[in-house]
């Protein structure tokens, strides 16, 4: 703590002002960019790390249905839904088994760099 004691705000404003005054034109350029070049990298890392999420809409639209319908109507409903679900399920599936098939490629030309 004694070093902290001999420390006065007057005198390092002095050698601050002493040290910058014996500096020759050609150091202050120099210290001017290097100055200006490491507040350009913070400031570009600072923008870099600041990022808006991309608002997406996700709307799901959904059939109303009466209460009071039968369940002969949602039988028959189902018999006209039943094969488009089908239908759309085999798509996704060949869909998968495709991208599935395309990685499967990626792997075994991975395989055959590492042999």
């Amino acid at each position: 703590m004694k070093m902290l004691q001999r420390i006065q705000p007057a005198g390092a404003w002095a050698d601050l002002r002493y040290f910058f005054g014996q500096r020759r034109p050609h150091q202050w350029g120099f210290a001017a960019l290097a100055v200006t070049l490491t507040a350009v990298t913070i400031w570009a890392f600072w923008h870099d790390s600041q990022f808006r999420k991309v608002y997406h809409r996700d709307i799901i639209y959904v059939q109303q249905w009466r209460r009071d319908r039968t369940d002969a109507e949602v039988i028959a409903q189902q018999r006209i839904d039943g094969p488009i679900e089908a239908r759309q399920r085999a798509e996704r599936e060949q869909a998968d088994a495709a991208r599935r098939a395309q990685f499967q490629q990626v792997k075994d030309r991975m395989d055959a760099l590492h042999l």
